[in-house]
């Protein structure tokens, strides 16, 4: 696919994924204009008394199930005093001090509303497209840019599937998605109903249950629940997310898979709670939850089968049981997903996925020049990932980087979804599920700012240790190429502190002094060294005979290094 001369850049929406976009194309020279059409950045975290429809929304209870290390962007660390898992208000906080240090504000529009984006005439030639604009007053404007950056997101029209509730239409109580829910006032004394067990399903049956008479939660298929909190009571996505971690769960996935599952049922009993999923844990992304165990143990969340009909205020599910004198049922049933904006057929469906070579491109355009940027979801924060398809997309524009032809761009779409399809419990309302550390890697190699891994332990082993043995950061992205940042060492080594800072609000007495700090750097050296020796011996020859307490020391490692166990 060839390149063009892109300078003029239109940025559709100011959320996370639209911020990082509008500094990744000042970052490459080009000339972003972004329009959002509310009156503030922030999308999705961004919480608003009365929603708008075609809007993103929120909770007021959410916490981010991210922790603020894995989820900031690779060149601005979290403030060290931000706890680790954020309200929504203090992401917000982030984001705007990242527009601000970045100076972001003044290339935004807003209150102005994308209404249509079309190909110019030549375009074939040109690239160029036409973006017609409205502001809320009402005057439109079409003004014609180089390319084009749709950051919208994907939870901005609600699914509601009222046909698979026989009796709905004549339920005496009231129902409603979960997009429109913002507190659990008007719920006291309520019978409330919570259909689907996705992260808003749990929030919202967690929240109802504090003030509600009674709180059901119905599910078709379980699900694995993890906690925010990990070992050592550290934030739980800094704990066994490693190079390291990811190299062991590569070669043992059966074994890694069973270790997971039992380290999670020994918290509580999936199947004893009724959350049993019928999937694999690494099949499907897991609900985030630290309070929902112990709502169900006290008897306020009482987890149902799906439901079968609603006769009146009576649910009646499919294991044969009935609630009567129900008030409430709030769907928590996903999102559908739609460019309103874009040319028919230009983001072609296919299967369980929209038609774009790395979740950015449509294979079919005659010129490179529209990206999808966030249009992705992992087992981790997106806020990377959607960084990630932002440097890469503007290297594109730029011709620095050449997409490959159509017809290796749809062949690569389609092994794609034939692996999404495989790895992972696909669901219609799910199709933007990745592996977290291969996808940024591959983009990463791509860009030229992949970490040097070998390199690294030979010349700087304190880093390179980290970057193998700690958590996989996004300031592992800025050590070397384009975009390299000098603050990217600084941010890796002292990242344990940004992570410890916020618990600091009360210091106990100190134990006594032992001499572990020396021990720690010699344990370090000796057992990375023997994990890489062993990894490499095993790959080559049969990693069947490897001992099973060994394999549970490698994959445990950087807990055992850092005292999380």
């Amino acid at each position: 696919m060839s390149s063009i001369m892109v300078r003029t850049v239109a940025v559709i929406g100011a959320g996370p994924s639209g911020l990082t976009s509008i500094k990744s194309c000042l970052d490459e020279g080009l000339e972003p204009t972004c329009f959002e059409s509310s009156e503030d950045i922030g999308g999705l975290w961004r919480f608003k008394e009365r929603p708008d429809p075609g809007r993103a929304n929120i909770y007021e209870s959410v916490i981010i199930n991210s922790s603020k290390e894995m989820m900031s962007y690779s060149d601005f660390p979290p403030p060290a005093h931000l706890p680790n898992n954020m309200h929504h208000s203090q992401l917000l906080s982030y984001l705007r001090l990242y527009a601000q240090t970045f100076d972001l504000f003044k290339h935004i529009y807003f209150q102005t509303t994308v209404v249509s984006v079309r190909q110019r005439p030549d375009f074939p030639v040109s690239g160029q497209w036409e973006v017609e604009t409205e502001r809320r007053e009402g005057q439109k404007e079409t003004q014609v840019f180089d390319a084009v950056m749709v950051c919208t997101g994907h939870f901005t029209q609600p699914h509601l599937p009222l046909n698979d509730f026989p009796g709905i239409e004549e339920f005496e109580g009231r129902y409603f998605h979960s997009w429109e829910y913002r507190s659990a006032e008007g719920l006291q004394g309520k019978r409330v109903v919570v259909v689907g067990i996705g992260n808003s399903g749990g929030d919202i049956a967690v929240d109802a249950s504090r003030v509600a008479e009674q709180v059901y939660l119905s599910t078709r298929k379980g699900a694995w629940v993890v906690s925010r909190v990990g070992a050592g009571g550290l934030p739980g996505d800094l704990v066994g997310t490693s190079r390291l971690n990811r190299l062991v769960q590569k070669l043992f996935p059966s074994w890694i898979t069973r270790m997971m599952e039992k380290k999670l049922n020994r918290t509580f009993d999936h199947r004893l709670y009724g959350l049993q999923p019928k999937h694999r844990f690494f099949a499907q992304i897991p609900v985030v939850n630290d309070d929902l165990p112990g709502r169900i143990i006290s008897g306020r969340v009482l987890v149902k089968p799906n439901i079968r009909e609603i006769k009146g205020s009576s649910v009646v599910f499919e294991d044969g049981s009935v609630v009567e004198k129900v008030d409430v049922v709030v769907f928590a049933t996903g999102y559908n997903y739609d460019f309103p904006f874009l040319p028919s057929g230009l983001l072609a469906n296919g299967g369980h996925r929209l038609c774009l070579y790395r979740h950015v491109f449509p294979p079919g355009l005659a010129r490179p020049s529209l990206a999808v940027v966030g249009f992705i979801c992992n087992l981790g924060a997106i806020n990377p990932l959607a960084e990630m398809q932002a440097r890469w997309a503007t290297q594109v524009f730029k011709g620095l980087l050449t997409l490959p032809s159509e017809e290796a761009m749809l062949q690569d779409v389609k092994r794609d979804t034939s692996t999404l399809q495989n790895r992972f419990a696909c669901l219609e309302r799910h199709p933007l599920q990745v592996d977290h550390i291969p996808y940024m890697d591959s983009m990463a190699e791509e860009l030229g700012v992949r970490p040097n891994l070998l390199g690294l332990l030979l010349r700087e082993p304190g880093v390179g240790l980290c970057v193998l043995l700690g958590p996989c950061t996004p300031y592992q992205y800025r050590l070397r190429g384009p975009g390299q940042w000098d603050g990217a060492r600084q941010a890796i080594l002292t990242q344990w502190e940004r992570v410890a800072q916020p618990f600091r609000t009360r210091m106990p007495p100190q134990p006594e002094s032992r001499t572990r700090a020396s021990s720690s750097l010699i344990l370090i050296l000796t057992l990375s060294g023997t994990v890489l020796l062993l990894t490499t011996f095993y790959t080559r020859h049969s990693v069947s005979s490897l001992p099973t307490g060994l394999l549970y020391k490698m994959y445990s490692l950087p807990e055992i290094i850092w005292g999380w166990k």
